[in-house]
């Protein structure tokens, strides 16, 4: 096992643990009402939407229902990244959009598809929540499993851009796939917050092999990342969400040629009707995970923080 593989280990189960006891107290009532009798009844909204900002959550799509959502982010607001005033602080610029659609299978099975303006990038998604925490804690947590596989269409002097290709290599379009693969262990704590942690692993089919000179670490085609998001109710229909992705990455850490840095968001979500609104900012230039877990080289303390938003709406399809 390698160190990165044992501390990613060590991070996902020391987290697993603190939530399992967390999920022990019961200070707390899991309904609206405190005073209600708590029931082997699901525990329901622990997160009011698929997404928190960057990561996604335990929430899957109703069956026979149509989630529609626009992600759209600008450019970066800090004048040291590009930003500043004659950019009007990111508005004058576009990071990514992201327009995708999730349709509920069943209760519990989630289908998506989406397409990304940050290098085209078209992906296919899959949700499935096969554990859900109930009110009287006999299940003390919700847990589901997230894959997503993307294609880059972008033309191959762009895709291959940077590389030092050998005479005779092969272009091949199994190289613009990606894949990540998640585990959502999520838990509610009251009517008030909700938490949860997502270790993932990523494989990309096609990489440039550059070496971290600082510490002569390669670029690798595997990677694994730990997230954590948490929701807190502020009122009625506003909360305030924030999640953050750490990535286990000699080649990433320290590297003065490229810099690197962890994904992480804030923001504020606003419940309309049937529309859930996230206003948000971020360093992650990407919005999916294939994106925004190996490529975020903008920095929090350098300005490279972008404004963006969230909206989803929901359609049902059927009786």
């Amino acid at each position: 096992m390698t160190s990165y593989t044992t501390k990613l280990f060590f991070v996902i189960a020391f987290s697993a643990s603190a939530i399992s006891s967390f999920a022990q107290d019961d200070l707390l009532s899991l309904t609206e009402d405190p005073n209600a009798k708590k029931t082997h009844d699901k525990v329901f909204a622990t997160f009011k939407g698929a997404k928190v900002i960057n990561a996604q959550t335990t929430e899957t799509v109703k069956k026979k229902t149509l989630d529609f959502c626009i992600t759209h982010r600008f450019g970066n607001i800090g004048e040291a990244s590009g930003g500043g005033p004659h950019a009007l602080y990111g508005l004058d610029n576009i990071s990514d959009i992201r327009i995708g659609f999730s349709y509920g299978v069943t209760d519990n099975l989630t289908l998506g598809w989406g397409r990304s303006k940050a290098k085209e990038m078209l992906d296919g998604m899959v949700k499935y929540r096969f554990l859900t925490q109930t009110q009287d804690n006999h299940i003390p947590l919700s847990i589901a499993f997230y894959g997503d596989m993307s294609y880059n269409p972008q033309v191959s002097s762009q895709f291959y851009s940077g590389a030092v290709l050998p005479a005779d290599f092969k272009k091949d379009d199994m190289h613009r796939f990606a894949y990540t693969s998640q585990l959502i262990i999520a838990r509610k704590f009251g009517s008030r917050f909700s938490m949860e942690i997502l270790p993932t692993y990523q494989h990309r089919n096609f990489i440039i092999a550059n070496i971290n000179p600082d510490n002569g670490a390669v670029e690798s085609n595997d990677l694994f990342a730990v997230g954590a998001a948490a929701r807190l109710k502020l009122t009625q229909r506003i909360c305030l969400v924030a999640d953050y992705f750490y990535t286990f990455s000699k080649y990433r850490t320290n590297n003065s040629a490229t810099p690197y840095y962890n994904a992480l968001a804030v923001g504020i979500e606003i419940e309309t009707g049937g529309h859930v609104f996230h206003l948000n900012f971020t360093n992650a230039t990407g919005i999916i995970e294939n994106n925004f877990i190996p490529n975020t080289t903008d920095s929090w303390s350098k300005g490279g923080v972008k404004f963006g938003f969230n909206i989803s709406r929901v359609f049902n399809i059927g009786k």
